[in-house]
């Protein structure tokens, strides 16, 4: 069954008073969710806004936000997803270039002026109240506005190198995807008992995918306005899952906080994806809670997941292919190239392409991704670094995760992030900032130099180090390396870097 197919089943079938999504501790019902997709339909549908319309969704983690993905999508239209957590300047410009139709959002989101002048001023715009309901905000629907039959979400990339894009899943990837991953539901069930914890924002393709794919199994959902710590070991408490889904960040969260291992015993597994999780990582996790951290790699293009470890391939290999982003999915192909385009010798590092129906281009199709990879005798995937990464310093080619890595050998650096900063005479020079290790004297500048001198060739070693509390991260909880540069640039104007 079709993704669309199936929420409409849900939204028209399942029992009124059956719990479907938990927020802040309060149950949401289906029939609660019902009603607000129900409200959506009919307001479209009296503007003429029917099968294929783009609908801009400015996407927060609630319920009654939630609800209207599910009813756009039930009903044949487009889900755009509009990022809440950006400036509302930023906002507002995306709004206006988009071309949109109509677009939903929160009471405190239109209460700014530039957003709702946006928002009206390119077509029609509808208020999203807390309970559900839906006020008209002004504007009307343009004539001219693009329509997307046969694509189910446009969705913004995490944007950790430069401003996000917009990426347009259509409707057979993403049930490709939902096939490929397991979430089928039950044969002749409509729900079934568990949860899926959802803490990473719906508006990237993480926390959405988490969301569709747990309502999909029809599952219920915890979701979590973002990751806290409290608010996720009590969810975890409360419903005794055998497993969850945490960025490697919030892994770090949990060991930094020593948080009781009795208080996460239900956990089994928990998979970690979005970025590259360090290895020593997930075994400190699995020794200090015994759930097995499952790395998965894929991209928004891909509507999800590609490669990925499961439960019995990290009990047989895990200690022998540790750092690996696992095996190709089901369904999806995998090999390497040179830059020739020729195909790569087993265990040699090239391009990472990727067949699968997953893929926009089709199942036929051979997909480059920006990935630089290796493939195994065994067929596991190792990721190493993106080739639009390489920083070109004077002829030089330096790669930041090779940078990081050196970083990140000293005892009291917690985590580093690596970035390339233009330079009138080398064209780029590599920069980066560290976090350090909590309990742990923070390390100077110096400090870091003379230790990356032990592992990198000179040209490798960064031009500016700075030491931060915290690395600045998108909502996804990726480093983000544009505010990484923003920082970098700051200090160097106040002469404060090293």
């Amino acid at each position: 069954m079709g993704a669309r197919s199936r929420l409409a089943e849900l939204l028209s079938k399942a029992p009124t008073d059956s719990r479907a999504v938990e927020f802040e501790e309060s149950w949401w019902h289906w029939g609660a969710l019902r009603s607000t997709a129900r409200g959506l339909d009919a307001s479209l549908t009296e503007a003429g806004l029917g099968e294929g319309t783009r609908v801009g969704v400015v996407l927060e983690n609630r319920p009654e936000h939630l609800a209207v993905v599910c009813s756009v999508l039930a009903t044949g239209r487009c889900v755009v997803t509009l990022n809440p957590l950006q400036p509302p300047e930023r906002l507002a410009a995306d709004i206006a270039r988009s071309g949109l139709s109509v677009v939903v959002a929160s009471p405190g989101t239109l209460d700014d002026e530039s957003v709702l002048g946006a928002v009206t001023g390119t077509g029609l715009g509808l208020r999203l109240e807390p309970d559900g309901s839906l006020e008209p905000a002004g504007g009307s629907p343009r004539p001219d506005a693009e329509t997307a039959v046969g694509v189910s979400i446009e969705m913004l990339t995490s944007g950790t190198t430069g401003p996000p894009k917009r990426v347009r899943l259509l409707d057979r990837q993403f049930d490709t995807a939902l096939e490929s991953s397991g979430q089928s539901p039950k044969k002749g069930a409509l729900l079934r008992s568990g949860v899926s914890l959802v803490t990473t924002p719906l508006v990237h393709i993480g926390g959405l995918w988490s969301a569709l794919s747990g309502l999909y199994a029809g599952r219920r959902l915890v979701l979590l306005r973002r990751f806290a710590l409290e608010s996720w070991v009590r969810a975890v408490e409360r419903h005794r899952p055998p497993a969850a889904g945490l960025v490697p960040a919030a892994l770090r969260t949990v060991l930094d906080a020593a948080v009781p291992p009795e208080r996460l015993s239900s956990l089994r597994v928990v998979t970690c994806g979005t970025t590259y999780c360090p290895p020593e990582l997930a075994d400190a996790f699995f020794r200090a809670y015994g759930a097995r951290v499952l790395m998965t790699y894929g991209a928004t293009e891909f509507a999800g997941a590609v490669a990925a470890w499961t439960l019995p391939l990290h009990k047989r290999w895990w200690d022998t292919k540790a750092g690996s982003a696992g095996r190709p999915l089901p369904g999806v192909e995998m090999r390497v190239v040179a830059d020739d385009g020729t195909e790569a010798a087993l265990g040699d590092v090239g391009r990472l392409e990727i067949r699968t129906a997953q893929s926009p281009d089709g199942s036929g199709a051979w997909v480059r991704t920006s990935d630089l990879a290796r493939l195994d005798v065994d067929g596991f995937v190792w990721i190493h670094g993106r080739a639009d990464d390489a920083i070109i310093r004077g002829g030089f080619k330096v790669q930041p995760d090779q940078v990081r890595r050196a970083l990140e050998r000293h005892p009291a650096v917690h985590e580093a992030a690596v970035a390339a900063l233009p330079d009138a005479r080398l064209g780029h020079v590599p920069v980066a900032a560290v976090e350090p290790r909590p309990g742990c004297t923070p390390p100077t500048a110096q400090e870091l130099t003379m230790s990356c001198r032990e592992v990198l060739a000179p040209y490798e070693i960064p031009a500016h180090i700075l030491v931060v509390d915290a690395l600045p991260r998108t909502p996804s909880s990726k480093v983000s390396r544009v505010e990484l540069l923003d920082l970098v640039r700051a200090s160097l104007a106040a002469g404060g870097a090293a």
